[in-house]
């Protein structure tokens, strides 16, 4: 519970701190400018908000591992609910504007997480999980959204280590296998999701893993 506080308060901070001409820069998600990708957030907090005041009176059906949809097809950004968000960010207009939602929704989101019982058991796409495992699926995906915010902002703040930490141990038990060790915890998130292609030395590395390689990358949803 405390990681995911550290982890969004850590992104929506990073937003914020965005000179308003980095929201027009491209971001890490294809065909997603930063502004969009604002807007996607302002949209995962209002999920946090809708899924925490949701609760379920079954036993959990997924933990914070079992909760993805694991895809090998990459994103296109032609996804119709895509396509939305990034007409619903052309909307705002102003950064100002974004950044100012994207606290206020998401301080809200922050806070109801806080006072969440880790043991209440909440639904969401149909599943059911305890608020500890909702929660921690969103380290997961701020942890990666931040990587997604500063891929072309060399000067923006990185995710907390602990954040990038915990989501590459999540994304190994994934993937289920460990990640070679020569690689950082954020190029373990970038490559193992397909946010970034191996470099030749990085392939050596990953053949050595086997089976479990030719499954790479993982295509989260």
């Amino acid at each position: 519970m405390d990681l995911f506080s550290r982890s969004w308060t850590a992104l929506r901070t990073a937003v914020a701190e965005l000179p308003d001409e980095d929201f027009a820069r491209p971001s890490g998600c294809t065909g997603w400018l930063v502004r969009d990708l604002v807007c996607h957030l302002i949209i995962d907090a209002q999920d946090v908000l809708i899924t925490l005041a949701t609760p379920a009176d079954t036993e959990p059906t997924r933990d914070a591992v079992t909760y993805w949809n694991v895809s090998d097809t990459p994103p296109t950004g032609d996804d119709p609910l895509d396509a939305l968000t990034v007409r619903l960010a052309a909307a705002y207009e102003e950064p100002r504007l974004l950044k100012f939602h994207l606290d206020d929704v998401g301080s809200a989101a922050g806070r109801a997480a806080v006072l969440a019982d880790p043991a209440l058991r909440v639904s969401t796409r149909d599943e059911v999980l305890t608020a500890a495992d909702y929660l921690s699926t969103y380290v997961l995906e701020w942890t990666l959204h931040h990587l997604d915010l500063i891929a072309h902002l060399p000067d923006a703040t990185d995710p907390p280590a602990e954040g990038l930490a915990r989501s590459r141990e999540m994304l190994e038990e994934i993937a289920g296998t460990a990640f070679p060790s020569s690689f950082s915890d954020a190029d373990a998130l970038l490559i193992g999701t397909g946010r970034r292609a191996p470099n030749e030395a990085e392939k050596t590395e990953l053949s050595k893993l086997g089976e479990p390689a030719t499954k790479l990358p993982l295509i989260l949803g």
